[in-house]
Order: structure tokens, then sequence, then C-alpha cells
């Protein structure tokens, strides 16, 4: 009302002017000019109060852009902002080092988008799998997952277990330029035995060039882990779990699209591997360079040093992969490809333990070993390393519960492939995943009583029972020895590692 008050009164003002008007007498040019600037200043009054009472009334769109600009920016708005910098980039030839957009320390955001770049790691060959499965059979799926198997694996010699190593590097003892040429180093040297590799199977067309898709795209995952521990090293985790994150969607994405329009594997794969050379390029090498400090030289000193200081923990994560692996190793030959994808899907479920475990110690490893250097809270330190386990044993319940309602369904409808006879291998399965997150977990408590070392002594140990006891039970038993085998391998390492925690722990206390 207030807004049709003002124009009625002044439309009813001139009408009564004009009334008075007829019975006046005639007005001199003077007052007739007086009275119009009269009326023009009556009206840009109106017009003036008219538009302060909408202001009030409506939120105009330019205070809402002001309000929008002043909070988090969208996505559209970060991606302009970054097009920017390479174009910037582009035009200067070099990664020129101003001042940083991102900051350091957020640790809210470390621990989301560091959570959502894991995720979407670890969900990549799982999805993979089920999208092959959907779109190309599950006996061309099972070449894949045999592919992508091996070129995990073989990730392991691209990485050299140097990012816990880098990361810790707090005063920079290592030049990132060092760091930057042993990964390049070890990613040269992981293709290289993979094309041994793939020589010595006598692969065929087809899977040769589905086998170097996968290694393609995972060896830019090796070479992209030391720039996203450049950023963490920086104290920007958040940024190299967007990246991680990155990566992993637009590979899920070019692969299912090639996969869906194209229906041929070969043709995935290979896309697959070039949109992480794309996401690489576009996205992780200029993030690292562009929000952390220049670097020095590169000495080759400290190349041969990270060599030598990093092999002990290569070799305890290689060899662990390889006792992984070895079921799906001894598969192959001998039972159809298609069995590779039904030891993957139950496989994912246990793997899915050993990720949540993870999520809940990984971020408190450096507070245990603050209770572990203080000698009075040697009791609180054992009373964490059980519960821990328990941990464990909870999350391995609850995961043979919820398959045993519903996931041996929901793993059926996934991959269009009827997983009701695989039931009791799933359980065994599950079972096994408990086991393998304990082994890490004890693991990662050996390191900080700084006895490593000897771990590595017994994956060498479990390594020589996978291989001989998958490669027996296999060929007599079929695809349910490749299950008994890893649950086995899995009790003998737990209680390896058990036996070595408690001499470590109540031998460093006497």
């Amino acid at each position: 009302m207030g807004r049709g008050r003002l124009p009625c009164a002044n439309m009813l003002q001139s009408l009564l002017m004009k009334q008075d008007s007829r019975h006046k007498e005639p007005r001199s040019k003077e007052s007739r000019a007086k009275e119009g600037s009269r009326r023009i200043s009556r009206r840009k009054s109106s017009r003036r109060t008219s538009s302060r009472r909408r202001s009030t009334r409506e939120p105009s769109r330019t205070r809402r852009k002001k309000k929008g600009g002043a909070g988090i920016p969208s996505l559209r708005q970060l991606a302009n902002r970054w097009w920017d910098r390479l174009l910037d980039v582009a035009d200067k030839r070099s990664f020129s080092r101003g001042a940083s957009e991102y900051a350091a320390n957020q640790t809210t955001r470390d621990y989301v988008l560091n959570t959502l770049g894991l995720g979407a790691w670890g969900a990549l060959f799982p999805l993979l799998s089920i999208v092959a499965t959907q779109l190309a059979g599950a006996e061309q799926a099972g070449m894949f997952s045999m592919a992508f198997t091996t070129a995990t694996l073989m990730l392991y010699i691209g990485n050299y277990g140097m990012r816990t190593y880098q990361v810790s590097d707090i005063d920079e003892a290592d030049s990132f330029a060092s760091y930057q040429v042993h990964r390049a180093i070890t990613c040269v040297l992981m293709l290289v035995i993979g094309w041994i590799w793939c020589a010595a199977h006598g692969y065929d067309h087809d899977m040769t060039l589905i086998t170097w898709g996968a290694f393609g795209f995972r060896a830019v995952d090796a070479l992209a882990d030391t720039y996203e521990a450049r950023l963490q090293q920086m104290d920007k985790l958040y940024l190299s779990g967007v990246s991680q994150a990155a990566r992993s969607v637009l590979g899920t994405v070019v692969f299912t699209i090639l996969l869906f329009v194209t229906h041929n594997l070969v043709v995935a794969s290979l896309g697959m591997a070039v949109s992480a050379v794309a996401s690489f390029l576009l996205l992780t090498l200029p993030l690292a360079l562009l929000e952390t400090p220049k670097s020095r030289g590169v000495d080759s000193m400290e190349i041969r040093e990270l060599f030598v200081e990093c092999f002990p923990a290569f070799a305890a994560q290689f060899l662990f992969a390889l006792i992984e692996t070895m079921p799906k190793f001894a598969m192959e030959g001998v039972l159809p490809y298609e069995n590779q994808v039904y030891f993957n899907a139950i496989y994912f479920p246990a793997q899915s333990i050993l990720m949540i475990v993870g999520f809940v110690y990984k971020p408190q490893l450096v507070r245990i070993a603050n209770v572990w250097a203080d000698r009075s809270k040697r009791a609180r330190f054992d009373i964490i390393v059980v519960a821990m386990l328990a941990v464990s044993v909870v999350v391995t319940l609850l995961m043979l519960v919820l398959f045993g309602v519903v996931g041996v369904w929901l793993n059926g409808l996934m991959y269009g492939v009827d997983f009701e006879p695989f039931r009791m291998a799933q359980y065994l399965m599950i079972v096994a995943g408990g086991l393998s997150a304990a082994i890490d977990f004890l693991y990662q408590i050996i390191t900080v009583l700084r006895r490593q070392a000897a771990a590595t002594v017994l994956y060498l140990v479990a390594f020589a029972v996978v291989a001989i006891s998958s490669t027996v039970l296999v060929r007599m038993v079929g695809f349910d020895g490749a299950v008994w085998s890893y649950l086995a391998v899995m009790v003998v390492l737990f209680a390896l590692l058990a036996i070595q925690f408690c001499i470590v722990r109540f031998g460093r206390s006497r």
C-alpha cells in the first residue's frame, strides 16, 4: 500500500490544482514559472522516496551479489580464477611464484577434502570394474581387472614408499627438485618393469594395450603423488585431496563415456590414461608449483640418499601389495578371466574395512607416537592398541551383518551377475579384510616403535606362504582356493606381527 499511496496522492493533487485553476484568475508568467519549478522538484522528491522504499522492501540483486562475493566462491568462480592463472603462466612461460591464493593450516578443509580425495581414489577400481562388467561383459571386465591389478602393483614401484618420508621432511633436508627427479626415475623404472611383465606373459594385442592404458594411468598417479606430497609438506593437504579427487573422477568419467560409446576396452583404457595426463598438466603440476615455495636445485647425493632411505618402506609396502595380489596371479592362466571380476567384487568390501579403520587411526599417529614417547603413559599406549584392534573387529562384524542381509544381493545388482554361489567366499574375504586392517595398524605401530626393518622379514615369510598356498589351492580347488589362500596368509601375517609387536613392546619396556 505504501507504494500505491504516493502516485494516487500526486494525481489527486494535480486534479485539484487544475480544478482550482479554472476558478482562479490568470496568473503572470513569473508565477507560472515558479509553479512549474515546484512541480519538478516534487516529482524528483517523489522518485527518490519511492526508490528508497523499493530498496528497503525488495533485496536488490546487486546486494545479493556482494553478499555472495564475500562468502565462499562458487565452483565456476574457482575454475575461472584457475584458468586465468594458467593463462598467465602460459603467457610468461614460467611458473612465477607470486603470492599464493590458498591458505595453509586449514584443518577442516584438510580433513574433508583429503578424505574426499582418498575416497575417490579408493572407489576408482570398484567403479571401473562395475562399468566394465555392465558394458563389456564379465570376461572382458576380467581382463581389465587383471590389467589394473598389475598396474596397481607397479604403482608401488613408482611411489617407492617415499610419501611419508617426503611429507615429514619439514626442514627440507632434501630439495623438492631432488624428490621430483627421484620420482621421475622410479616412474620410468615402473614402466620398464611393466613392459617386461607384458612381454613375459605373452599377452595378445588387446590385452597388451589395455594393460598399458592401466599402466599409464597408474604412472601418472605415482608421478602426481610427489607433487601432492609437496602440498601436504607445506600444510596444504586439502589441495592434495582436490588433485587426487579430480584425477580419479575424471578418469572414471572418461572411461565410462568412451566404453559406453565404443564398447571397446582398449579405447576406454587408453582414454583413461590420457585423462590422467591432462589432469596432471592442468591441475596437479601447476598447483604444486604455484602454491609452494621455490625449491633449490637438484643434488645427486640427495637422490642417492632417497633411494637408500626409502628402500625399507618400499620393500614392506611392495611385499604387502604382492601378498594381496598373489591369489589373483595364481588364477590367471588357470581360470577364465571372469573369475577376476568375481574375486575383485568380494575383495572390495574387505578392502573397505582397511580404509575405514585407517580413517580412524591414521590422523592420530603423531599423537600415538607422543604417547609412546612419554614413559608414564605406556599403559595408555597399550589401551590405544587394544582399542584399535577392537575397532577392526567391530567394523568386520558390521560388514558381515551388512553382507549377510543385503550385500550379496547388492553386488549382483551392481555387476549384473548372480553372487549367491559366492556367499561363503564373501564372508571369508570379509574376515580376511578385518585381519588386513589389523595388520596395517600393527605395522604402523611397529614403525612408531622404530622396528619396521624386522617387519620386512615377516612380510617375506608371508609372501612365501601365499605364493605356495595360492598356487596349490587354485589348481586343486579353483576359485575357492584363491579365497582360502588369501585368508590363510592374513592369519599367518597377523600372528607374526602380533608376536613381533609384543617382543618389541615389552622388550623395550624392560
